[in-house]
């Protein structure tokens, strides 16, 4: 038995209708990084247009703002989600109210391999075989 990768646009449809507010289930690494890096790019996307047809900061501050609020309870899923899939309870992400250190056990947690069992908070995401 092995994990399927999930791909890009899988990653991002799973994250903005199917999860968007979901923090139960496991979601599994590629899902929680294609997701990142989806969120990275439309940052910089609206960040280059608004910069492009506006020179105020206040302009541009607005458009991040509102970018961030749109994403920001599909991001905390899928994070809490992706803890849940190392089995770590989603409470784990105060932890990253600890300057530098929280961010970066985060992070190390974020990039481990999946728990290939069912664990509590549900069965082993994209399992094949």
């Amino acid at each position: 038995m092995y994990q399927r990768q999930v791909s890009f646009k899988e990653a991002v449809v799973r994250a903005l209708t199917q999860n968007y507010c979901n923090f139960s289930g496991r979601a599994s690494r590629s899902e929680y990084w294609w997701f990142y890096l989806f969120t990275c790019i439309v940052s910089w996307v609206v960040s280059i247009v608004v910069s492009l047809f506006s020179s105020e900061l206040s302009i541009m501050y607005i458009a991040s703002m509102v970018v961030g609020l749109a994403f920001l309870l599909p991001s905390l899923g899928i994070a809490v989600r992706r803890l849940h899939d190392i089995g770590k309870s989603g409470w784990w992400m105060f932890i990253s109210l600890i300057p530098l250190i929280g961010a970066i056990i985060l992070l190390v947690w974020w990039c481990k391999d999946s728990q290939m069992e069912p664990n509590e908070y549900g069965p082993v995401p994209n399992l094949v075989g």
